[in-house]
């Protein structure tokens, strides 16, 4: 973690300790946050994210159910991770060649972006929990639990996501803390095209 980031999140964390603590509220059934998760089907948001090395990274998400998911990522590192038709495309702002593909059922994220989700399906919430004002629900896929399993915290009135911890089949923890999401969005279908990416990543990598 650089020193700018180490000093922000030092700075966000004694602000956050200085607030009076908010009360313990009810816990959201499974059935409001599937509502919830189903109510759209595009969304864009800032966000934050904790890197299993404990980094810190910048970045706007772009969601476009089902199965569509985009993670640009602010300098210096312009990464770039792109789900679309069953893949997840990872490019590296550091290599000059193509992305690294594998399959989106093999990760938890898959679950909401489902294009019915459906929390209460059988065996697919593991924990389902009040947090201080929060509810939170740990889900895996009932069938291949061995893919890891997604922590999505919810606020209330009026429900919202407001962060995922992803743990991925080798235990290792990614935090998603979301900034304000607009649901509802136009989002151009280029954002999602992987050889629109290649192209614009290797136009950018010549100059």
């Amino acid at each position: 973690m650089n020193r700018r980031a180490f000093l922000s999140l030092s700075a966000a964390a004694t602000f956050v300790a200085m607030l009076p603590l908010p009360a313990a509220a009810q816990q959201l059934p499974l059935s409001e946050l599937s509502r919830y998760l189903n109510s759209f089907s595009t969304a864009t948001a800032e966000f934050t994210q904790i890197n299993p090395d404990g980094t810190l990274s910048t970045g706007r998400l772009h969601i476009h159910r089902p199965g569509r998911v985009r993670f640009e990522y602010d300098p210096p590192e312009r990464n770039l991770v792109l789900a679309t038709a069953g893949s997840v495309n990872v490019f590296d702002a550091r290599s000059n060649q193509g992305p690294t593909v594998y399959p989106l059922r093999r990760t938890p994220l898959n679950l909401i972006l489902a294009a019915n989700v459906d929390l209460s399906r059988d065996r697919m919430v593991v924990r389902h929990y009040a947090e201080g004002p929060t509810t939170v629900v740990v889900a895996q896929d009932p069938e291949h639990p061995e893919y890891g399993s997604i922590r999505l915290v919810f606020s209330a009135g009026p429900t919202e996501l407001r962060q995922w911890i992803v743990t991925d089949d080798m235990g290792r923890e990614t935090t998603v803390i979301l900034g304000d999401m607009r649901t509802g969005v136009q989002l151009p279908s280029r954002l999602f095209n992987v050889d629109d990416a290649v192209r614009q990543r290797s136009r950018s990598n010549q100059r």
